[in-house]
């Protein structure tokens, strides 16, 4: 007799169930939308969503429907066109209050979209939009750590009113490699100093020598520093970008390491290539330094050098400034950043921390009446001929005051930047709001997909599997009959599983992708023959046919089991340790595993044992 547990009935049937609904807004398809929400990331309302569509009726754009998801209004239209008119819009009328992506939304009933089941998001190859590949300027961060250690020890040396004639750093490549030099006027004592640094700063190995101009203390950091600055870089950057990209408020990105020095940034639906890689790749911050009101700004112009202990800058019109070298607080130390309006024209309010707040507090006190700078710092690469001809990156530092004013009262970690442009406003409080980049990004590689590429790509996908799969399923029933029927449903069934997990897990479909699907269905297929042709060799042995299909499915199980469990630890190094379109296959082609394992030895054995198990007298198999 063939029996299968009724157990085990229920579990494939509930399985196929649940897959069937998880995977049932992925056969509804998609309409080109825009998403709406506010630039306070505010929740959007039902008010909000008729006060959106009031707008669009008024400015007679045409769309289908419109409803509130995650917070954000959702507008529906019927083509593109309709979706780039509503987006330019919402941005002329409505851009002081809310900012736009454009997106897709599905056609899938609403009873779907409330319990929170979705297509499977899908890739940049079949979406279209933007690909930034930026590779990371990891020593840069390790000089800006050594920059910090400058300005700290100027402070603690200042506090202990330890004289100090000169404090320099060194990069990587220099006569103390990662490193900072503290040189002492001629005569003094360099213990109290040393002892000083070497308590407070203990992270750092600290030696003693003797220059020309006096003694010297040398810090110098560890390799294992430089590899923990480098790597929080990366991690760093990897969350500015996020940020920035969410500012912008494009739909569905994708921002992930690749590499251990490059970050891959997909921006789904996005074409102003230039607008996106300026504000991505900046690397903006701000520094608050005090004026140097004792030396002459016309002699130091003259000798081309600043004094000991200032630093000479250009303002926006390229007038000299004399600024302290000493930094009040850093624009690291910022919380949030608003552009506004006020009667002293466009204006950035900013937030500082709480450490920051105290540092300004403190500085504001002890000089009422002064003046203090706001140096902008960017930096840019650009590609310029070296002696042999050769194109070659060279990186352009550039650092300006955007802002001198006299401190009229005494403020710690609120306060205001006057002085600038309503664009510079906005660009300046979007960049710090989004959090300084913690090393300097350049672009290394950029695609740009159009919609119109992204759509020919799913159709030539979906043709291809489509294609396979009635190749496969005229071989299965050709060759082993009403088996080969079987096998057929066996390999819907997986087709639908692999959608759910898919869309259950929000693992974006690509273009490789779908060749693991399709590598999936012949993998599927393959458990199968491996099953029948077990059964057939058990028949031609002379076994009954109930016995044959129950020593078919055991004896294939242990070929099944190796072959899989081998594809699968290929697939699962893949998925881990592969990026980009290597990434996108293995994430397919590991749930194809275990889905195909599931539907030819649960599955199709449930469904052989359904027709020909039980108490039946079966006389013969269509096989």
């Amino acid at each position: 007799m063939l029996e299968f547990a009724r157990w085990k009935y229920w579990l494939v049937a509930a399985v196929l169930l649940v897959a069937f609904v998880f995977a049932l807004p992925n056969f509804f398809g998609e309409d080109p939308a825009l998403q709406v929400a506010r630039k306070d990331r505010s929740t959007m309302d039902a008010v909000a969503q008729k006060s959106v569509e009031a707008f669009l009726q008024e400015r007679q754009v045409p769309f289908s429907k419109t409803f509130v998801d995650a917070g954000r209004v959702m507008v529906r239209f019927a083509d593109v066109g309709d979706q780039l008119q509503a987006r330019d819009a919402v941005n002329d009328g409505l851009g002081q209050e809310y900012i736009t992506a454009l997106s897709f939304a599905p056609r899938a009933p609403e009873f779907l979209r409330k319990v929170g089941l979705r297509p499977m998001p899908l890739g940049l190859d079949l979406r279209g939009g933007l690909y930034l590949l930026f590779q990371v300027d990891v020593n840069g961060a390790v000089e800006q750590l050594l920059s910090n250690y400058e300005q700290d020890f100027r402070r603690a040396l200042r506090e202990q009113e330890i004289p100090v004639g000169d404090v320099t750093t060194f990069t990587a490549d220099s006569e103390i490699p990662n490193g900072v030099r503290v040189v002492l006027p001629r005569g003094a004592d360099a213990g109290p100093a040393f002892k000083l640094l070497e308590e407070r700063f203990t992270d750092l190995s600290f030696k003693r020598n003797d220059t020309d101009s006096g003694p010297s203390i040398e810090a110098l950091m560890t390799d294992e520093q430089v590899r923990m600055r480098q790597n929080y870089a990366i991690q760093q950057n990897i969350t500015t970008l996020r940020h920035r990209v969410n500012e912008l408020g494009v739909s569905e990105p994708l921002v992930q390491r690749q590499g251990p020095e490059r970050i891959a940034v997909q921006l789904p639906g996005v074409q102003n290539s230039a607008d996106v890689k300026d504000l991505l790749s900046k690397v903006a911050t701000l520094e608050f330094r005090m004026a140097d009101e004792t030396n002459s700004i016309a002699d130091a112009v003259g000798r081309g050098r600043a004094p000991l202990g200032s630093k000479l800058y250009r303002d926006k019109n390229q007038q000299p400034v004399l600024l302290k070298r000493e930094i009040i607080v850093t624009g690291d130390q910022l919380t949030d950043a608003t552009s506004t309006s006020t009667q002293d024209g466009p204006t950035v309010s900013v937030r500082l921390s709480a450490q920051g707040g105290e540092q300004m507090l403190q500085n504001t006190r002890a000089n009422v009446g002064r003046r203090m700078g706001v140096v902008f710092i960017e930096i840019t690469r650009e590609m310029q001929k070296n002696l042999a001809g050769e194109l070659v990156p060279r990186e352009i530092k550039s650092e300006k005051v955007i802002s001198l004013a006299t401190i009229q009262g005494v403020f710690s970690n609120q306060f205001q930047i006057t002085g600038l442009s309503t664009a510079e406003a906005r660009d300046l409080a979007l960049l710090l709001r989004a959090g300084a980049l913690a090393a300097p990004i350049f672009i290394v590689e950029e695609r740009a997909i159009g919609p119109s590429l992204g759509k020919q790509n799913i159709e030539q996908g979906v043709r291809a599997l489509m294609i396979g799969m009635a190749v496969v399923f005229l071989f299965m029933v050709v060759y082993y009959k009403g088996f080969g029927l079987v096998a057929c449903a066996v390999l819907l069934a997986n087709v639908v599983l692999l959608a759910a997990l898919l869309s259950g897990l929000g693992a974006a479909l690509s273009l490789p992708g779908i060749a693991g699907i399709i590598l999936t269905v012949g993998m599927a297929v393959d458990a199968n023959i491996l099953i029948y042709e077990r059964i057939r060799e058990e028949l031609r042995n002379g076994n009954s046919p109930q016995s044959s299909i129950r020593a078919g499915f055991e004896k294939a199980l242990s070929s099944i089991a190796d072959a899989n469990i081998t594809t699968l630890i290929a697939g699962v190094v893949l998925w881990i340790f592969g990026t980009g379109a290597i990434r996108g296959f293995a994430v397919v082609l590991t749930l194809g595993i275990i889905t195909s394992m599931f539907t030819a030895l649960l599955g199709a054995r449930a469904l052989i044992t359904l027709v020909y198990g039980g108490k039946r007298k079966v006389a013969s198999l269509s096989i």
